[in-house]
């Protein structure tokens, strides 16, 4: 990777997100591997207390409950699968450690939970009668790719595409993500009022990062229009 900066110790931010996530989802009854929470029904239980306790529904969220004030927080750092998990985070690892060196770490901290929270309160804010709960990180990673577009368009990242037989190909950032942007937007038009991927907070965490990156830097150059910053061989 080529850029006009680096960051002592590496993207300390980045890497304590990862951890964190990871750790909230082994530890918690999601997972399975906490014998505390017992087997069968009783897990089952456990799960959906544990999701209801910790993630974002929305009528709750909007009647005003002090306890459901914290969720959008909380919910971010809550995933409902290995899968879920896994996803997220490698889209968080591959993409947020050049947005965390370019906005710096306090700086990049806050950028990540703002837009997160941002992005579940406003798909609870369009959905404000479903009492289905919302969890997931994926509303903040949305605002580091909307961010990480603006910053470094030319930026080169290997990607995976199941219709090309899963080949690793390496293509422009600018590419890669438009094309993610458009699979969201299609799905949120597709998608039912009943549980599922909330497209929406995708949607508007994308649009809300580049927004204010646009906004942060628009007077000074992107690393991309200068560089072709490569990202080495990860693969999102």
């Amino acid at each position: 990777m080529n850029t006009s900066r680096t960051t002592a110790g590496g993207p300390v931010v980045t890497h304590t997100l990862i951890g964190l996530c990871c750790l909230a989802f082994l530890f918690s009854p999601a997972s399975g591997f906490n014998p505390a929470y017992g087997r069968g029904e009783a897990l089952l239980d456990a799960q959906t207390l544990y999701f209801e306790r910790w993630g974002v529904i929305p009528v709750e969220l909007l009647s005003g409950s002090t306890r459901a004030l914290f969720t959008p927080l909380t919910a971010l750092f809550v995933h409902g699968s290995w899968l879920h998990l896994l996803g997220n985070m490698l889209f968080l690892f591959v993409f947020g450690a050049m947005a965390e060196e370019r906005l710096g770490r306090a700086h990049f901290l806050f950028f990540y939970l703002g837009v997160g929270c941002l992005a579940l309160l406003a798909y609870a804010m369009v959905n404000a009668a479903s009492d289905q709960t919302l969890v997931g990180a994926s509303g903040a990673i949305s605002g580091v790719l909307g961010a990480f577009l603006y910053l470094f368009p030319k930026a080169r990242v290997t990607s995976l595409f199941p219709f090309l037989f899963f080949l690793p190909l390496r293509f422009p950032a600018w590419i890669v993500l438009i094309f993610w942007f458009a699979l969201q937007w299609l799905a949120a038009r597709g998608a039912g009022s009943g549980p599922g991927v909330a497209y929406l907070a995708h949607l508007v965490g994308f649009a809300t990062g580049f927004l204010y990156a646009w906004g942060r830097y628009w007077r000074t150059d992107r690393v991309g229009d200068h560089t072709a910053a490569t990202e080495g061989e990860r693969q999102p």
